[in-house]
């Protein structure tokens, strides 16, 4: 048997082989291309926040009920009024009056009238200076004692769900940002005003109320909205800030790819020290100034977290997770 095309065969699945082997080699020793950019440090205002959400209610919920069971005659307010201390909200007929006057308008115009003038009405008086909320009664309505006539309410306040680990860096007096998801486009500041002593439990979670006092009232505010809250903890001006993504961590340390005083010397990692941080920008305590140039990466790989062995800071890696 002639083995020769056989030997030939394998001959040439050997080299075909090696020849792959070595392909695949030099690709895998080819690193992704990455593109760096400058940044330059600036000096800002920072803030640290707690965002949390809440709900819109009144500080003080005040329900009205009737002295006297009867008949509702009139109603002078409407929702949404503001009303003064001792205005009149609505005048009420006793039950005894109400039947009174039902029997002389059937007897004689001048008898219902002189009734009307001997046995007064029962007015329904506010007792703060407040805003109508809830009207739940109509002219002619019969009411008794425990119904409830009007809802007040002094102000509208937010009540912020903090949960217990945050609650330790909230403080009374403390600046707050407000806004509704009903009426997302509207911010409102506000003022931390209080704190409650006792948590509740939610969903496993200890949440502490805190008390915001918006600086104005719209006229979209409803009790009941959900709103969206950011409380200011902290807060620096004249801080010198970079990009979050320009703060890398390298064999422990908080560094900064620094770019060349002459763009012409290599970069070099240069330690930092950073403090505040929000959503796009890190304080830099130390190692930077206002006006420094660093560099960051542009595409999708970030710096290289370590640079032993004499490695070129430029050759990207891919971002840990």
């Amino acid at each position: 048997m002639n083995k020769k095309p056989l030997i030939i065969a394998l001959v040439v699945l050997l080299v075909s082989g090696a020849a792959t082997g070595v392909w695949f080699m030099v690709l895998s020793k080819k690193e992704p291309s990455a593109e760096f950019r400058s940044v330059t440090a600036i000096t800002g205002t920072i803030d640290e926040t707690v965002s949390t959400t809440g709900v819109v209610e009144p500080r003080n919920r005040l329900k009205i009920q009737s002295s006297i069971a009867g008949r509702v005659e009139e109603i002078l307010v409407s929702e949404g009024d503001m009303v003064n201390q001792g205005e009149q909200l609505a005048l009420v007929s006793s039950t005894e009056r109400a039947a009174l006057l039902d029997a002389a308008r059937l007897q004689d115009p001048g008898e219902q009238a002189y009734w009307e003038r001997v046995y007064k009405k029962t007015v329904i008086l506010s007792p703060i200076d407040a805003q109508i909320i809830v009207r739940s009664i109509e002219p002619g309505q019969t009411v008794t004692t425990s119904d409830s006539l009007f809802v007040l309410s002094d102000r509208l306040i937010v009540k912020a769900y903090v949960d217990e680990t945050d609650i330790g860096r909230i403080a009374i007096g403390q600046k707050a940002d407000i806004s509704l998801d009903a009426y997302p486009d509207i911010r409102v500041g506000g003022t931390v005003e209080h704190i409650d002593y006792e948590s509740h439990l939610e969903s496993n979670v200890n949440i502490y109320y805190v008390d915001i006092i918006p600086e104005t009232i719209p006229d979209v505010f409803r009790s009941g909205m959900s709103a969206d809250i950011g409380i200011t903890v902290q807060e620096k001006q004249n801080a010198v800030l970079l990009p979050i993504e320009a703060v890398q961590t390298v064999d422990g340390m908080t560094v900064v790819l620094g770019a060349s005083a002459d763009g012409m010397s290599p970069a070099s990692y240069k330690p930092v020290t950073t403090g505040l941080q929000d959503e796009e920008h890190v304080e830099i305590v130390d190692g930077l100034q206002a006006g420094d140039i660093v560099l960051l990466s542009g595409g999708s790989f970030a710096l290289p977290v370590s640079n032993g062995g004499g490695s070129s800071p430029f050759i990207p890696q891919r971002r840990k997770r």
